[in-house]
């Protein structure tokens, strides 16, 4: 896992964790037909990014603070983003592209966005990397899968997938205003659904592996500066679904994000939250211009 977690100090602290970097090599008796299978796997990918590049959609962003029953506590913050997926195109082995998603903030709790709006701590960033990316065949040496058998989604026959990162990297961290960012990079693990007929991904989980502990020093010039906040996470999930999405002249259906759901537990006396990122009213931009549903 990318880690890119966000946290702040008493009533404001968050974790937002990123998905990407994932990969591939079986140590198991199926490393060849698991080897094929993530080939056909990554080529579905390849072609959801050369449809996804010319489709945009809405996305509202609920970020709900939670006590330790996981109740909501508080007031939350929605977010409402135009969204789309960008590609940059760079001289790999594999031929294909780097895939972003770009949002694009046009209200914050029902009303336009101010300037301190603008990357708050517990957002969503403006540009973050596109999950599926983890399945290309540059990222794969990155991980280990293993075959779970098949299993069901929404009546569609699958077969799930499981990874964990070949090597954890040092946690680090720094502190800019009120909000620490720690990056965890490898101390997740995940499962995915993939459609056993078309290859496509239908859902990805990811989990912490354990809980982690990170002590950051204040810098000089900050509050209480020279003293050390402890930050413990005890929970980051996070599950993403797809939905095949139906344009129209001409006819295509396009497997395409539905929801994210994400849930941060933090230690101590720390804030816990609950994030549900919701996408719709996509359309399609065809070549002469034109914007279809």
């Amino acid at each position: 896992m990318r880690d890119v977690s966000a946290l702040r100090p008493g009533a404001g602290i968050a974790l937002l964790a990123a998905l990407a970097t994932l990969a591939t090599t079986s140590v198991s008796a199926q490393a060849p037909s698991l080897i094929d299978v993530l080939t056909r796997v990554g080529d579905r990918v390849r072609q959801y990014y050369g449809r996804a590049q010319s489709v945009m959609c809405d996305e509202k962003v609920t970020i709900q603070p939670i006590n330790h029953s996981f109740s909501p506590e508080g007031f939350a913050r929605v977010l409402e983003y135009d969204l789309r997926i960008e590609w940059e195109a760079i001289a790999q082995g594999d031929g294909a592209p780097d895939a972003k998603v770009v949002r694009e903030l046009r209200k914050v709790n029902g009303r336009p966005p101010r300037p301190k709006d603008l990357e708050a701590c517990m957002d969503p960033k403006s540009v973050s990397p596109e999950p599926l990316e983890l399945l290309l065949p540059r990222h794969r040496e990155d991980y280990l899968f293993s075959w779970m058998g098949p299993g069901k989604l929404k009546n569609l026959r699958t077969f799930m997938l499981d990874y964990r990162s070949r090597v954890r990297g040092k946690i680090e961290g720094s502190l800019k205003d009120d909000c620490v960012s720690i990056s965890a990079p490898g101390y997740s693990k995940g499962r995915i659904w993939i459609d056993e007929l078309t290859h496509d991904v239908l859902r990805l989980d990811e989990q912490l592996i354990s809980r982690l502990e990170y002590r950051l020093q204040r810098p000089k010039g900050a509050r209480y500066a020279g003293s050390e906040d402890t930050y413990i996470v005890e929970r980051a999930d996070s599950t993403i679904r797809y939905r095949r999405v139906a344009f129209h002249d001409p006819e295509e259906a396009v497997l395409l994000p539905e929801s994210i759901e994400s849930l941060t537990v933090f230690g101590g006396s720390a804030a816990s939250h609950r994030t549900t990122q919701v996408f719709s009213n996509y359309r399609r931009f065809l070549t002469t211009g034109r914007v279809v549903q």
